[in-house]
């Protein structure tokens, strides 16, 4: 075992002496040391529960036969950070949890691990950790939110967002807009929709490194209680397997993770996060290989933000397998992948029918023939953007309008609030990437004011930052190269006349190669602000979005 090496033997004399100061017996030095990653605070509500989570972790690794060691890992919650100097921290933290992650694991060595996280960056850091340890590993999340209930309507966190923007523009009352914050939120558990995290949490079911109900049994659930107890169990049968996470993330695997968040329509923050777990594990994820798998999978579920539909409702119709299970008879899914409970994915959706067609339509009868997510590419982004097609209106999908150009989030929200933009414009929000920002902070505000104000199918808005997950409309985000490293983004003027195709997956600026030369020719080199601390070091080290904004 690899605990062995603080066990057995007179020169872990010293080691045991300390083991036996944490309570372990002579026993339990004979039985698998399993180390569980909890990723518990008190700030996050979508990790406020996973203390309890953790507990029946414990319960399971324990009777087993195993014995569980727990250690944190830290989380950030994208909302509480949104706009304002947090969110450069946001996207940042996902390499230190899983540099801390893989520092804790290899200290103290351990046979086995259970990651336990949530949210947005905390669930693929730990997914990098994992592949970066390669040893026997499996997940269980903290679960989704309910939805909100207000006048007979369900809401949910992107709804307050929006309402913000309503009440500021005279649409919405002081009163109304106090019972959208007291009700968009009602549970612990990470937001509602196929936000981030929650699209994180399902494509880590896909992927084959968490149970069945992984991705969308809610928080609030005794049943996610009793996964947590079977997670812990079952690591102890990959440890007695050898069963590693690179026996499971393979080629195939990542493929399947990225044609499921098509049809599911999920956060465009995938094509982040699916990419930076597959360099860990030695792969190559490019987004073109994402525009191939897209343009052939059809889009089953409309959840919010793209619809009106919750994770709750997802896990009632048969959740992700379910999904799975339809995709599959179209031939779009690789059922050969090995899974985290010893079975293929064939195994696992074998019979997982669809419960309630309302929720997940059928292959015969999809929302849409193309995937929920597309990537953009064209003289304004020559590596490459992202925008979630599922969430943009139908006369949206194609638009031609002048650029009203932002250096940064600040400038951008205020002359939407301001009333100074107006039909037909494209925004443009520059400076904002991964080392621009530093840190690449979502562009929730401004989107959530766009639609807030009535412009969201007449306006769109780009940026070389990212969106939240509970972002919808014309938003295009990802913009490679950013500013911050001479992007043709950095060369845009206002009223330079923007082109984007959504079905044709192109963007472009209209305006010559002879007038970008020029104008570069008097582009100041980009110096951030922020000369030390964290932050300053990631600035040097991270790359561009249409890479993951890995580390280099």
């Amino acid at each position: 075992m690899r605990s062995d090496k603080i066990k057995k033997g007179i020169y872990a004399a010293p080691q045991r002496a300390l083991l036996h100061a944490l309570g372990v017996t002579e026993k339990e030095l004979k039985k698998p040391f399993i180390g569980i990653v909890s990723s518990y605070n008190e700030i996050v509500p979508g990790h406020m529960n996973i203390d309890k989570i953790t507990g029946s972790v414990k319960q399971g690794v324990a009777q087993a036969g195993g014995v569980p060691f727990v250690f944190p890992a830290i989380a950030v919650c994208d909302g509480i950070a949104m706009g304002h100097e947090g969110m450069k921290f946001s996207l940042a933290t996902r390499e230190l949890i899983a540099d801390s992650a893989e520092a804790m694991a290899t200290a103290h060595p351990f046979d086995g691990l259970v990651f336990i996280p949530n949210c947005d960056k905390n669930v693929p850091g730990l997914l990098m950790a994992a592949a970066r340890l390669n040893i026997p590993s499996i997940f269980i999340s903290g679960g989704a939110m309910l939805a909100g209930d207000l006048e007979d309507k369900k809401i949910s966190y992107s709804d307050i967002s929006e309402a913000v923007s309503r009440y500021k523009s005279g649409q919405l009352s002081a009163e109304t807009l106090r019972m959208y914050e007291e009700h968009a939120c009602p549970t612990c558990g990470s937001c509602s929709g196929m936000f981030t995290a929650n699209s994180m949490n399902c494509l880590t079911e896909v992927l084959g490194m968490a149970l069945h109900g992984n991705g969308t049994i809610p928080a609030v659930y005794s049943e996610r209680l009793r996964l947590a107890k079977e997670t812990g169990m079952q690591i102890m049968e990959l440890v007695k397997k050898k069963i590693t996470p690179k026996d499971i993330m393979t080629k195939e695997a990542f493929e399947n993770a990225l044609t499921i968040d098509m049809a599911l329509g999920g956060s465009t923050n995938s094509l982040l996060h699916l990419p930076a777990v597959a360099h860990e594990c030695d792969l190559y994820l490019d987004l073109e290989t994402a525009n191939d798998i897209s343009a052939k999978t059809p889009t089953l579920c409309r959840l919010v933000p793209s619809g009106e539909h919750y994770i709750e409702q997802l896990h009632r119709a048969g959740g992700i397998a379910a999904v799975m299970h339809e995709i599959g008879k179209a031939g779009l899914l690789n059922k050969d992948c090995m899974t985290c409970n010893g079975k293929t994915i064939g195994e696992n959706i074998c019979g997982k029918e669809i419960k309630d067609h309302t929720i997940i339509r059928s292959i015969e009868d999809p929302y849409s023939n193309e995937g929920g997510i597309a990537v953009l590419r064209g003289n304004l982004a020559p590596d490459g953007c992202v925008v979630k097609r599922a969430a943009v209106a139908e006369n949206m999908m194609t638009h031609k309008g002048p650029a009203r150009v932002f250096d940064g989030e600040g400038p951008a929200l205020h002359a939407i609030y301001a009333g100074e933009i107006r039909a037909g414009d494209v925004v443009v929000i520059r400076y904002e990437g991964p080392k621009g920002g530093p840190g690449m902070r979502e562009m929730l505000n401004p989107t959530s004011a766009i639609m807030g104000s009535g412009l969201g199918g007449s306006v769109a808005l780009i940026t070389d930052g990212r969106f939240s997950g509970a972002t919808r409309g014309a938003a295009i985000g990802h913009v490679s190269p950013e500013a911050a490293v001479g992007g043709n983004i950095a060369l845009l003027r206002d009223g330079d006349m923007i082109e984007i195709d959504i079905p044709a997956d192109t963007i472009s600026v209209l305006i010559s190669d002879e007038e970008f030369k020029n104008r570069r020719k008097t582009l100041a080199p980009f110096e951030s602000r922020i000369k030390k601390g964290y932050l300053a070091r990631y600035s040097k080290l991270v790359t561009s979005g249409g890479r993951g904004a890995i580390l280099e």
